[in-house]
C-alpha cells in the first residue's frame, strides 16, 4: 500500500510532509506534491505534518478522490524532480 496526495495540495503546496519522508517519495509540480507509488514505503510518518490533511492510505482515499491514486503515480514517474526541502506554500 501507499499514500496518496488529494485535492487539498492543489494549489496550495504545503511541504512540511516531505521533510519527514526517510524515502524521499514525493515529487514537485507547480500546483502540489505527489508520492510515488513504487518509493513509498507506507510509514505514515507525512500524515499528521500536512497542515491541510490531504494525505492519505491508498485504501482510505475519500471516494470523490479515488482518481487521485492514479494522478500521483502519473505525476511522480512524469520525470518530476524528487523534493525533500521544505518550501514556502502557494496558499
Amino acid at each position: 500500500m501507499t499514500y496518496v496526495v488529494c485535492e487539498p495540495c492543489v494549489n496550495c503546496r504545503y511541504t512540511d510532509c516531505v521533510v519527514v519522508c526517510p524515502v524521499e517519495a514525493f515529487h514537485l509540480d507547480d500546483n502540489a506534491v505527489w508520492i510515488n507509488p513504487e518509493t513509498c514505503i507506507d510509514c505514515d510518518a507525512c500524515v499528521p505534518e500536512c497542515p491541510v490533511e490531504a494525505i492519505f492510505a491508498e485504501d482510505k482515499v475519500p471516494e470523490d478522490w479515488q482518481h487521485y491514486t492514479a494522478i500521483n503515480a502519473e505525476k511522480s514517474l512524469s520525470g518530476l524532480p524528487i523534493i525533500s526541502e521544505k518550501l514556502d506554500p502557494l496558499c
